[in-house]
């Protein structure tokens, strides 16, 4: 593997801004952070003059396919949006599936994303989630793929999931062990996705966690988003979500609970009790008039908490500096307290908060340290004159920057994204696959054939 280094960059390590630093990558991580010259270069090097550094961040929250689904349901609430999301994902086929995914891992790689949590929606096609890790394979972002079930058949998804889109357990559960074979080896790792608490029995949770835990795999569960979790848990089994989640032991260190923006004060010290993490998704919850999660009630609970962007059916883009700033703001307006959530916590919430849980490499502060994978953003403000100017490079990725200051975005030292383009996939193709809609879904190109040209460091 080809040894590269970063040159004469100002990086985010530690809690710092470190100016006139090389940084040095050899194997996919980062070997040392130099003054600039103190070190030779090694291999090809990535001219950061006049740039800011920064670790990679984690989506711990979406759903690719509806990449091709941006402003449905517009105006709708919760229960209602997603019927009309669930008509479209009966019609998905394996090419759609490709595109949108294909799409919409690249859209996250320009905002600086360099891994993302997919909570597949269940589907009894395998052809669909085997398409899915095709093209997260092909667009070179880490990601965790969560592959979908359900148990609990209900078509007015009250009780239960659409019958239309399940399968038997056992087969969708033998499917994902298909899918850990074939993601061997590669960026991408393998969990499981429950669409909520009423989709599954109590003896399907059991057969869930089992599974789970003897492969060492995570969980993503949508958990109170709404209200109708806890209601239609105290009708139909007489106690709320939460309990009714501990009765059946599905609450433990790798499940990750997301949304939560109905989760009390015992709800909160249930799930910090058996090391739960949550997934805060500020703006689908503001798009479907959810409500605002309880986000530092949750940390003072001792929650681990990460950042989800929410697929692009309810946010609607996969641009993860516009959720770090919103989900800043947001808590600040609620709480009205302005200097709640700056550039610190939120980007060590969006860089590793929920890492543990998702069984990711950890990032505790966010920074960019020597021995880290390197997954690392290259930003140039002076890209934007709206950034300008830097009094504090904190202070802007938080406040103003966005997918069009990122420069260049690497994945175990391979260069993904350079100048706002996929250096793998072309642009023009994952327009045309998008645009193809539902009956065509246009595979994009294979890697390499961009005209941008692939490059890297290392592909670790």
């Amino acid at each position: 593997m080809t040894p590269g280094t970063i040159t004469d960059v100002t990086v985010h390590s530690g809690g710092r801004w470190l100016p006139g630093r090389d940084v040095h990558i050899a194997d996919g991580r980062v070997t040392a952070i130099s003054a600039h010259g103190e070190l030779p270069c090694g291999g090809e090097v990535l001219d950061g003059h006049g740039g800011h550094l920064t670790a990679g961040l984690v989506n711990t929250h979406t759903h690719l396919f509806q990449a091709g689904l941006r402003g449905i349901g517009e105006g709708l609430g919760l229960l209602a949006w997603l019927r009309a999301v669930g008509e479209e994902a009966a019609l998905l086929t394996p090419e759609r599936a490709y595109a949108t995914a294909a799409a919409a891992a690249a859209e996250a790689l320009r905002s600086g994303t360099t891994t993302l949590v997919e909570h597949m929606w269940p589907h009894p096609s395998p052809e669909v989630h085997d398409a899915v890790l095709r093209a997260l394979k092909d667009s070179g972002v880490r990601a965790v793929l969560c592959r979908g079930v359900a148990d609990r058949a209900d078509p007015s998804r009250a009780w239960g999931f659409d019958p239309r889109l399940m399968q038997p357990l056992k087969e969708a559960l033998a499917h994902t062990d298909e899918l850990i074979a074939q993601a061997r080896g590669s960026r991408v790792d393998v969990g499981v996705a429950v669409p909520n608490p009423r989709c599954l029995t109590p003896e399907g949770m059991g057969a869930v966690r089992a599974y789970a835990e003897e492969r060492g795999l995570p969980v993503s569960l949508h958990l109170l988003e709404t209200t109708t979790d806890d209601t239609m848990c105290r009708d139909r089994a007489g106690v709320g979500a939460v309990e009714y989640l501990e009765r059946a032991g599905f609450l433990w260190e790798r499940l990750l609970a997301v949304h939560c923006v109905e989760l009390d004060a015992r709800g909160r010290a249930t799930l910090a009790r058996h090391g739960v993490g949550v997934s805060y998704n500020p703006l689908s919850n503001m798009r479907l008039g959810s409500g605002i999660a309880p986000v530092p009630e949750m940390l003072e609970a001792g929650l681990s908490v990460g950042l989800g962007v929410d697929g692009a059916a309810s946010n609607d883009t996969q641009d993860i500096l516009e959720a770090l700033r919103i989900g800043a703001y947001l808590q600040r307006a609620a709480h009205r307290k302005a200097d709640l959530f700056g550039f610190p916590e939120m980007f060590a919430m969006a860089a590793g908060g929920a890492n543990r849980v998702l069984g990711i490499e950890e990032n505790p502060d966010g920074g960019v340290r020597v021995g880290m994978r390197a997954d690392l953003v290259l930003h140039r403000f002076d890209r934007d004159y709206a950034c300008l100017p830097v009094r504090d490079p904190g202070a802007t990725l938080l406040t103003c920057a966005g997918s069009r200051t990122v420069a260049a975005v690497l994945v175990g030292g391979e260069v993904l994204v350079r100048d706002g383009e996929h250096v793998r996939l072309s642009s023009r193709e994952l327009a045309a696959g998008l645009a193809g809609g539902g009956s065509r879904g246009d595979r994009p190109a294979e890697p390499g054939t961009s005209t941008a040209g692939a490059s890297g460091f290392t592909a670790a």
